[in-house]
């Protein structure tokens, strides 16, 4: 692994990364947005853009604007409180998720899968994930989880959501805590004050997210992923709001050689099981070239970290506000990864 040579973003960064918010936001892909981008022990920049939803006027987003950062939980809720079980030999990344949770009776294919491939998305697990699915049944949801049969031989990569709820069901067992407190008390731990598990109050530092029904009320302080909101919004794969201050905070610290975590978010750089050319997933996160890792949220959020140049960058929109916000918002991501990977 190369040491720290840190890298601060030019005023020509700032300027491109400003031009394609704004561009975003004229294009309509997003109402509006918040990026924050910083170098190891300098404060970060703040670029704004646009509004943060009609429902809330010319209400301009700003660093403290809450957001639904989807599966941006993954990352910043479930990956860390793994490693720090690892840590604590509260897990084990070699054993089966079983292990960890409440005892089942008799064959569990799902439930053979070790910590490391629910990290890595290597288990082989059904992709398809629908917790509606399980209703009507008095079986815990964790029994339900681990007796489904895989899809696939583990070892090969594919991006499962179901993974992460067996994370977050084997965290809350093995501490004998619920999930949202062991994330609350790390969260309270690093400052992130306002970084929480919904839902959350609806008002005017909250975006909303998706009109489902023509007509009926926007999602507006409830996860947008639905099977958190089945899980009352607390789940290992999504149900986290956060804001860019937060985010900004909270990437300073894992690139920051001095904290518990760095040595995991380098460890997580090393690719693991290749996704397409050029991309690799590590423990959780996507691996690109210049040991940059990043990680993106269905609702239209982003999140870059190069620990060995000291740069960070995370990008807070609603641009599901407007639809499908992957290829919405796909130029701003990429410039952003091409920003950060730049040296």
């Amino acid at each position: 692994m190369k040491p720290m040579t840190l890298v601060p973003f030019t005023s020509a960064d700032t300027a491109r990364l400003a031009e394609a918010l704004d561009q975003a936001v004229a294009d309509g892909a997003t109402p509006g947005g918040v990026i924050a981008l910083g170098t190891l022990g300098e404060p970060p920049r703040f670029l704004k853009a646009g509004r943060i939803a009609d429902e809330l006027g010319d209400t301009a987003p700003g660093p403290d604007t809450v957001y639904d950062i989807a599966s941006l939980t993954k990352v910043v809720a479930t990956w860390p409180l793994v490693c720090q079980a690892f840590d604590a030999d509260v897990l084990s990344r070699t054993a089966p998720v079983r292990d960890f949770l409440p005892a089942i009776d008799g064959p569990a294919p799902s439930g053979e899968a070790t910590i490391e491939q629910l990290l890595t998305h290597t288990a082989g697990l059904k992709a398809s994930t629908r917790l509606d699915h399980y209703r009507g049944t008095e079986t815990p949801l964790h029994e339900l989880l681990c007796r489904e049969p895989l899809e696939a031989e583990p070892g090969s990569h594919r991006y499962i959501n179901r993974g992460y709820i067996l994370l977050g069901l084997a965290l809350a067992h093995a501490h004998g805590r619920p999930l949202d407190e062991l994330a609350r008390a790390l969260w309270d731990d690093l400052g992130m004050t306002t970084t929480t598990y919904g839902p959350v109050a609806r008002g005017p530092q909250v975006a909303p997210t998706e009109q489902r029904i023509p007509g009926a009320p926007r999602i507006w302080g409830t996860p947008h992923d639905d099977n958190a909101a089945l899980l009352g919004g607390v789940a290992g794969h999504a149900g986290t709001f956060s804001t860019a201050r937060d985010l900004a905070r909270y990437a300073e610290y894992l690139i920051d050689p001095a904290t518990r975590l760095h040595g995991w978010i380098r460890a997580s750089t090393l690719p693991f099981a290749p996704i397409e050319p050029g991309l690799d997933r590590g423990l959780s996160w996507i691996c690109a070239p210049g040991n940059v890792a990043y990680h993106h949220g269905f609702t239209g959020t982003s999140l870059y970290l190069a620990p060995t140049t000291g740069r960070y960058l995370t990008i807070c929109t609603n641009a599901v506000y407007h639809g499908e916000a992957r290829k919405k918002i796909a130029p701003l991501r990429a410039l952003a990864l091409k920003t950060i990977t730049a040296t």
